[in-house]
């Protein structure tokens, strides 16, 4: 433990503090979790590839929230595992620094990714005979890059506002990751001035990307009540279900751990809520997307088929 003065070179990640027997059955339970996670996302990946009838913006922009959701949880689950199963809680000021950035990276390219796919739902309601025309490869893979550079911007502030404090109250991190609000508690220098800096960056990429939601999805509403036949109106409406789900999951949970008024003050309260946005979220993003996607079917009983047929030869 660092006392005053000392400057801290690693961390202590206390996370779930439980009995031998309690924690172990929570490593696997998290490893369970991280493999079904893994298995799903890179599984949606393969799949969009190799189906020629899956190469639309659409799914373009699903395997890159596939990818952003394999990313996501193997920047923090492995170290987690690695906490539960052999007890080595120290993550070196490094890796913490490192975790933080890549956390936050792929944090905040889900959210612009989200209101990118949402904007895409609206062009394709809006004026279908016009997608392809609008939705050129360059406009969807622009801003795909777009949101990447966004969320590259993002990260980087967050990271040199947090990292540039001095932590020398303690080394130990009641938290599962090293994210601010648990951060902050160790810090021994004023933090204000960064504090604005990162719950600002927070506000704007979470209200960004809900307003360009919103905006996309009042616009698919107002063209979903002009259609005259029930059946047209569903046919519309589900197209759009597997993104709301996702979008109301994701940054639900998000606005609830970082926009709500007393931040970091439960810690407890935030450790269940970071394992839901970090490990069930992505983990049930695939379930979400595959099960009411008729495309989707198809590709997975054309692959599981082909397998049949390799197996029988």
């Amino acid at each position: 433990m660092a006392e005053s003065g000392t400057v801290v070179t690693n961390f202590v990640l206390i996370g779930f503090q439980l009995r031998e027997e309690l924690q172990m059955g929570l490593f696997f339970v998290f490893l369970v979790l991280y493999l079904i996670t893994v298995v799903g996302n890179l599984g949606m990946i393969v799949l969009i590839q190799s189906d020629l009838h899956l190469k639309t913006p659409m799914y373009f922009f699903l395997s890159h929230r596939s990818l952003l959701d394999t990313c996501y949880s193997s920047v923090i689950v492995p170290q987690l595992l690695e906490t539960l199963g052999t007890d080595k809680m120290v993550i070196s000021y490094e890796c913490c620094a490192a975790q933080f950035f890549f956390f936050t990276l792929c944090a905040s390219s889900e959210c612009f990714l989200l209101a990118v796919m949402a904007y895409d739902h609206y062009v394709a309601v809006r004026n279908p005979l016009l997608y392809a025309t609008t939705m050129t490869p360059q406009t969807y893979r622009g801003l795909v890059s777009g949101a990447y550079a966004g969320a590259m911007v993002n990260s980087t502030i967050h990271t040199g506002c947090t990292f540039s404090i001095s932590f020398c109250k303690s080394n130990h991190l009641d938290f599962l990751l090293c994210d601010f609000p648990p951060l902050l508690k160790l810090a021994c220098s004023e933090t204000r001035p960064r504090e604005q800096v990162v719950y600002l960056l927070a506000f704007l990429v979470i209200t960004t990307s809900i307003t360009v939601i919103l905006i996309s999805y009042l616009f698919i509403i107002w063209d979903i009540l002009k259609i005259r036949t029930a059946s047209g109106k569903a046919k519309t409406f589900s197209t759009c279900a597997s993104h709301m789900t996702a979008v109301a999951l994701f940054l639900g949970t998000l606005m609830f751990m970082y926009l709500k008024g007393n931040m970091g003050k439960s810690l407890k309260e935030d450790k269940i809520v970071s394992v839901f946005y970090t490990m069930v979220i992505p983990m049930l993003n695939p379930v979400i997307y595959s099960l009411r996607n008729k495309e989707m079917k198809e590709a997975l009983k054309k692959v599981l088929n082909r397998m049949k047929v390799f197996q029988v030869e």
